[in-house]
């Protein structure tokens, strides 16, 4: 981003109506191109609202922390650098260097260090905190030689590395990764000594774009897409199996294919971390099959599923794997090494991200396979992740064999579930607010919210927050819906509701429903219900209770839920 551009982004922020999302930067130095560059990185990606970004003050970057953060801040950016740890390690004072005080450096740092753990520790609890470690070279303040790291220099990055690790383990902590941040802004390019000394701003104008752009990041993280389609031939494995035959495809180095074997690696991680995969190629399924009995495969075969091997259109092959997920195509990639496959999925689905697999370009290749981590990592993983797969099986298998009428009763009767609720959980679940930020068909309003307003929603001691779990013979799903509102009287006021599309046709939601009027005692149930582009079902769930599609807020009484609501078959567990 050109400096002219982040100076428009912001013009236009703060010529739009939409609500203020204040933020602090804190940083010990003069925050100028910073400041800018950060505030319209964040502003990019909240186009209907306004971002403020209020500043601590100079040289006081451990204060600025240890204060309470303004209300209705939203977010925390930490900026550290050598001088916030010990102004020596700056250019703006002239406190000495060389080795009689290069113990004493040492030691200020290790110091400074703690005391900005202990306010960083406490500001988590309440906003999320995002940090990038120094990112300026040492001053020459050492007696060694500049291409030997002295025993003081080392010590001081030991401490550093300590507070790293130390703060990276609250949940409300996210920072930085400096080799990242190396290759985006090279670190001979970073410093700006003239504007240090005139101005107290050291970063030039590049590394400012750089380091604010990350810190955004941090604060306002990319939804991660949820399942990546792959192609067989020449990506997965190197050659075409129904030329060559199953034994003489390759993935390793032998046979000069270890690209293919490291992309087998690399889905077979993501698989770990909850990501679907399936398979989406134009070949036998037979000799697909018996490559996936190899050995030395590195790939296991139920990892993938669906797996769509035949002759037709990949296309169709997508179209019916997004089906069997319930996955819109805009939470999914394409990967496959011919330009006309992707170019013919592209058009049939506009929202699918759509990737080359460069065979015989090893840099390439390895920009491929960093570009997947990024569309697809989380910073933490949840219970729920590690069983995804085995839901969206079990929601297939529903899908084939249960229908409306006696026959989806019989099948739910013989399910053996059980449904979960928890009423007002602890807030630190990561889990509840995820489900409420990326759920998007069964989702009352398609209102998103930060930590900060999701925590907000609960100050009321009439507000309420139900988390369900469910589980039954085809295995766990794990926390699968969140309800939360606001008792009024004999009416329950719902403004958030949201159920995982790994939860569909098992009637879950109408338990959910029944959990709110036993447990409320309520006559009523208000709901903020609002359209959105991909709510469908939410609608399609309460025709029945009231004639026609809500359009709007609705209400449904305990008299029209008894009418309506079908036979659940689950047993009903409470966590206290």
């Amino acid at each position: 981003m050109k400096l002219t551009e982040a100076l428009q982004t912001l013009r236009e922020g703060e010529s739009s109506r939409g609500t203020a999302f204040p933020v602090l930067l804190a940083c010990g130095f003069t925050p100028l191109h910073l400041e800018t560059f950060f505030g319209a990185h964040l502003q990019k990606s909240l186009p209907g609202r306004q971002v403020r970004v209020a500043s601590g003050l100079y040289g006081d970057l451990a204060g600025t922390l240890e204060r309470e953060p303004s209300e209705g801040t939203q977010g925390v950016a930490v900026a550290l650098e050598w001088p916030d740890l010990e102004a020596r390690l700056g250019y703006r004072s002239l406190g000495g260097w060389g080795p009689a005080r290069e113990a004493e450096i040492a030691h200020q740092v290790q110091a400074a260090l703690g005391r900005l753990c202990l306010a960083i520790e406490r500001l988590s609890h309440a906003v999320p905190v995002a940090i990038s470690l120094p990112t300026l070279p040492l001053p020459p303040a050492f007696h060694v030689p500049g291409w030997e790291a002295g025993k003081a220099e080392i010590a001081i990055r030991a401490d550093l590395a300590k507070f790293a690790s130390r703060v990276a383990e609250c949940r409300g902590v996210s920072i930085a990764n400096p080799q990242r941040l190396l290759e985006q802004s090279p670190l001979e390019r970073r410093l700006n000594l003239q504007a240090e000394l005139l101005t107290g701003h050291p970063y030039s104008v590049p590394h400012a774009n750089a380091v604010g752009a990350v810190l955004a990041r941090l604060l306002l993280p990319a939804a991660p897409k949820k399942g990546l389609i792959t192609d067989l031939d020449d990506t997965v494995w190197g050659g075409i199996v129904g030329e060559v035959g199953p034994e003489a495809v390759a993935w390793d180095l032998d046979n000069h294919a270890q690209l293919h074997g490291l992309y087998q690696q690399t889905l077979a991680a993501l698989v770990g971390q909850g990501v679907l995969l399936a398979a989406a190629s134009k070949n036998n399924s037979d000799t697909v099959e018996e490559v996936f009995r190899r050995e030395d495969i590195r790939l296991a075969r139920d990892k993938i599923f669906p797996m769509e091997v035949h002759w037709g259109p990949k296309s169709e092959s997508v179209g019916r794997i997004l089906e069997t997920w319930n996955v819109g195509a805009d939470g999914v990639v394409f990967i496959d090494d011919s330009p006309m496959e992707l170019a013919e999925v592209k058009a049939a689905w506009p929202g699918i991200d759509c990737l080359l697999f460069p065979r015989n370009d090893h840099a390439a290749a390895l920009a491929l396979f960093r570009t997947v981590r990024d569309l697809f990592g989380k910073r933490r993983l949840a219970d729920e992740d590690g069983f995804r797969l085995a839901s969206i099986r079990a929601a297939a298998d529903f899908a084939q064999v249960s229908h409306q009428g006696p026959q989806q009763d019989m099948f739910l009767s013989q399910a053996g579930a059980v449904l979960t609720a928890q009423f007002n959980p602890p807030l630190t679940d990561s889990r509840i607010l995820e489900l409420v930020n990326k759920t998007n068909q069964f989702n009352l309003n398609g209102v998103r919210h930060t930590e900060v307003e999701w925590r907000r929603c609960f100050d009321s001691e009439s507000s309420f927050l139900l988390l369900v779990y469910y589980e039954d013979k085809y295995g766990p799903l794990g926390k699968i819906a969140v309800l939360a509102g606001q008792r009024e009287d004999h009416t329950l006021r719902v403004h958030t509701w949201v159920m995982s599309c790994r939860a569909f046709s098992r009637r879950i939601e109408h338990g959910c429903m029944d959990l709110l009027f036993s447990h409320f005692d309520v006559d009523e149930l208000r709901f903020d219900f609002a359209t959105t582009p991909k709510n469908g079902p939410f609608r399609a769930c309460f025709a029945p209770f009231l004639g026609v599609a809500p359009e709007g807020p609705f209400s449904v009484t305990l008299t029209q839920f008894e009418e309506h609501c079908p036979r659940l078959h689950f047993k009903v567990e409470t966590i206290v």
